[in-house]
């Protein structure tokens, strides 16, 4: 008798043929977010470097207005969303002149903190998909074994014989739910951990961008807010 894909899902049960699905959907799970998410970092980098080389020159004109307008513009870049959200919180607390005793230095340095926060969340969404089905695809696929044998045994008690022919599609239909679990998770760590380093790779980037621009505020408290704005706020 021959044994090819569709006869044995055709000897299937109910609760096998539940397993498979399952595995399938966590596949198509596991490749979705994998091209979601290269997709979105491709044009994360790519609105980055056009949007780190208008935030070079204009910080070093101390245009922090024209900084945050920039980043507006380059919204989907994460280093703009940090910046900006650092460089409007400065130039907030030098417009209203708080007297607090947090100043506009370290008001920038948390509300970037936060933002970072934010960012971070957003690079990762959607990878803690990848590693659940890379945990739980092979123990799925282990259930879809047990069923399968258990099919099996049903058959050798049903006909009362224990010959090849009765055990061999139950033994297969096992045999395929296990290597089907395995072909699942096996890509999807692997998906998992480049992203990951993908991302570990942004984050360090966003942290040292992060320094420099506090160090620039440091340097150039004054400075740093444009005269023109500074008629402004008066």
């Amino acid at each position: 008798m021959e044994f090819n894909l569709r006869h044995i899902w055709a000897e299937m049960g109910g609760p096998s043929r539940v397993v498979a699905l399952a595995l399938v959907i966590m596949a198509l799970m596991s490749l979705g977010v994998l091209f979601e998410r290269i997709v979105f970092l491709m044009r994360s980098t790519a609105e980055t470097r056009v949007f780190a080389r208008k935030a070079s020159a204009l910080m070093k004109t101390a245009d922090l207005v024209g900084l945050t307008k920039a980043a507006v513009a380059h919204e989907k870049s994460p280093l703009a969303g940090l910046l900006h959200s650092g460089a409007l919180k400065y130039l907030e607390y030098c417009e209203t002149e708080e007297s607090d005793n947090l100043g506009p230095i370290e008001a920038a340095k948390r509300e970037m903190t936060r933002k970072a926060e934010v960012i971070s969340a957003e690079l990762r969404r959607g990878m803690s998909i990848l590693a659940s089905v890379g945990s739980l695809a092979p123990f799925v696929g282990l259930l879809g074994t047990v069923l399968g044998i258990l099919g099996a045994f049903g058959k050798i008690g049903s006909s009362g014989s224990a010959g090849l022919s009765t055990v061999a599609s139950g033994i297969a239909e096992a045999l395929i739910e296990t290597a089907f679990g395995l072909f699942v998770a096996i890509p999807s760590v692997a998906f998992f951990n480049y992203l990951s380093g993908r991302v570990d790779s942004l984050e360090r980037d966003l942290t040292n961008a992060n320094g420099e621009f506090l160090d620039e505020l440091e340097r150039n408290h004054q400075p740093l807010v444009p005269a023109k704005h500074k008629s402004k706020a008066a």
